[in-house]
């Protein structure tokens, strides 16, 4: 079964493309720029395409750490061991208790 990529992710990809290939344009020279200190509006062009690349990058990343926190639903070896000392010193305990009833 073949998967279908969602729309908004197409979208997002085909936007980083464009973005990716002007840059590319712009740094071989195929889109000539003047100084960018002096050519106000590719300065503002270029900030804004950078805050948004930022954003979209954050948005990507806090959302693969999210899934990765939270589909891992079994413990690893180090809480299994964890919870085994627990459940030792709780019987350790329970005789230690019943030890000084007696």
């Amino acid at each position: 079964m073949k998967k279908k990529i969602p729309y908004p992710l197409l979208i997002v990809g085909f936007v980083v493309i464009v973005f990716g290939l002007f840059s590319l344009a712009m740094m071989t020279g195929i889109f000539p720029v003047g100084d960018i200190l002096t050519d106000f509006y590719v300065f503002v062009f270029a900030l804004v395409v950078i805050s948004i690349m930022a954003i979209i990058g954050a948005i990507f990343l806090g959302m693969f750490i999210s899934h990765r926190v939270f589909s891992s639903r079994e413990f690893t070896s180090f809480e299994e061991e964890m919870l085994e000392m627990k459940n030792d010193i709780e019987i350790i305990r329970d005789k230690l208790e019943k030890k000084d009833e007696n």
